[in-house]
């Protein structure tokens, strides 16, 4: 799933309330690339008005502020075409005309603090215990429905609940093997999870990517400076899918299923394959006989014991669900089931990420860990509740309204940005099938420093970590930082324009 950002830029008229940072005013970098920064009211993530000083961040700063804009721009053109010449893109189904695309790259990094870590990192983890509790119960006991902390229709109803998981186990109780929590953060500073992305996150090669691209083409500007690294992932992930392979297998082989060249996460797909070293695989090129899967090579057939899939659902296995399906696998359900091989994600994690049910993800918590949220949400209502539908058609101008079961920014209402003839069209939509709806308040959320056209200017800015789950739950340092590229626009989705920025997590 993807984030779309609800907040508005605050107008230039507020720039006398210009923010400070290890004893810097905004006003005060008169040279370099922060010549004219400005983000007024709004949390910056550079500046960091009312926290500690830290001596990397003061460094970083000090180079920006020496930095000529003109290099910087340079820069930035050598990052765009070492892109296209490396074939880092993704696709966007929507345009006829071009829809391979590089995703832009900004070179100023999205610094990330020892203890802002540290909170984000433990958040993240306990968010994913919880889920995967969630999921392990909603498909044996239901005690959470029978005890009336989530509603059982909202569930047992739900497009992405899966009856051919009932009653199954999985290693370690772990349904959600790969987690991308989209967080964002408030005018305060505080931070808030959007969405949680259980069933095939998306967006992890960037992370690594852009970090090779600042050691390529900024390796000034990190110079010297403790930065927790970000190669580690594909050993970590590697080891949690040796780790759900079936028991007894000594050195079990895993492969990346992917639909193909046309997905539009391609590039990732083969990305995670290298940084594996594993097959990369489509559904061709496997095959089910005598309830065990295998792999077709050269030299014959090979077992297969885990498969990291980045297919949906509906078209893993045309005997269990699309029957018209190409992508997946005919039988590998029931290997699953027989214990021949492991799947991750699992199938009907869909539940878990739906808009309406992360609504009750702090009571989900509270219930299964007996803690308090780590990482708050941010303030939701479901339309399906007749007062959360009342306000939202009340305060449709004021509010971000999204479909609970797309992505990628698509579907959604953006109130103070909408015009009245959408705010009409969209009352009606709302009206006939509310159950489809959340609606959010629209925040005044972060942003950094970003390269634009008349220099460097507050764009917004999210953050989507990315937590590995085998026996443990490991967080990649960092994630990916996306942000919105064009001025005012609150949405940092790739497919809608936006970018995306290396971030670094301080040591």
């Amino acid at each position: 799933m993807s984030l779309p950002i609800g907040s508005q830029i605050q107008s230039s008229s507020q720039s006398a309330q210009s923010q400070t940072a290890s004893g810097l005013s905004t006003t005060s970098h008169a040279h370099g690339v922060l010549q004219g920064y400005d983000p007024a009211r709004l949390f910056c993530e550079m500046l960091r008005p009312g926290q500690p000083p830290h001596p990397s961040l003061t460094l970083l700063m000090s180079r920006l502020a020496a930095l000529p804009i003109e290099s910087l721009r340079r820069r930035s053109a050598d990052a765009e075409r070492d892109l296209l010449e490396r074939g880092i893109t993704f696709t966007v189904y929507s345009d006829a005309t071009a829809i391979d695309r590089i995703l832009p790259f900004d070179l100023i990094p999205r610094v990330i603090t020892p203890p802002e870590w540290q909170q984000i990192e433990t958040g993240v983890i306990q968010r994913v215990r919880a889920l995967n509790m969630f999921l392990y119960d909603i498909y044996h006991d239901r005690k959470i429905l029978a005890d009336g902390i989530v509603p059982r229709e909202l569930v047992l109803g739900n497009a992405g609940y899966c009856q051919a998981m009932v009653g199954f186990d999985v290693p370690f109780n772990t349904y959600v093997h790969v987690c991308g929590t989209d967080i964002v953060r408030d005018e305060t500073g505080a931070f808030r999870v959007l969405e949680d992305n259980a069933r095939t996150p998306s967006g992890v090669a960037y992370v690594v990517e852009n970090r090779h691209m600042t050691l390529r083409v900024m390796p000034d500007l990190i110079a010297g400076l403790r930065v927790r690294g970000v190669d580690e992932y594909g050993l970590r992930l590697h080891n949690a899918m040796a780790e759900i392979a079936p028991a007894g297998v000594l050195n079990p082989q895993v492969v990346v299923l992917s639909p193909g060249i046309f997905n539009s996460a391609y590039f990732e797909h083969v990305f995670l394959a290298r940084e594996m070293g594993i097959p990369l695989v489509e559904g061709r090129d496997l095959t089910v006989e005598d309830g065990r899967v295998w792999m077709r090579t050269t030299a014959g057939l090979a077992p297969v014991h885990t498969i990291y899939r980045r297919i949906g659902d509906d078209f893993l296995d045309p005997d269990v669900f699309n029957p018209d399906s190409m992508l997946g696998v005919r039988g590998l359900i029931e290997a699953w089931r027989r214990g021949t091989v492991a799947i991750a994600n699992a199938v009907g994690t869909g539940v878990a990420d739906d808009k309406a049910v992360y609504a009750y993800m702090p009571r989900i918590i509270r219930y299964y860990l007996s803690e308090e949220p780590i990482l708050p949400n941010v303030d939701t209502r479901i339309c399906s509740e007749p007062d959360a539908l009342a306000y939202t058609l009340e305060h449709l101008h004021e509010l971000v309204v999204k479909p609970v079961a797309e992505s990628g920014g698509y579907g959604l209402l953006i109130g103070p940005h909408a015009t009245k003839a959408e705010l009409a069209e969209f009352r009606e939509k709302l009206k006939r099938d509310p159950s489809n709806y959340i609606s959010q308040p629209t925040l005044k959320l972060s942003v950094s420093p970003t390269l634009c056209e008349d220099g460097v200017r507050p764009r917004h800015v999210d953050l989507r970590p990315f937590a590995v789950t085998g026996r443990d739950t490991w967080v990649l340092p960092g994630g990916l930082t996306r942000v919105a590229l064009r001025e005012g626009s609150l949405v940092v989705n790739s497919s809608q324009g936006g970018g995306s920025k290396d971030t670094w997590v301080l040591e």
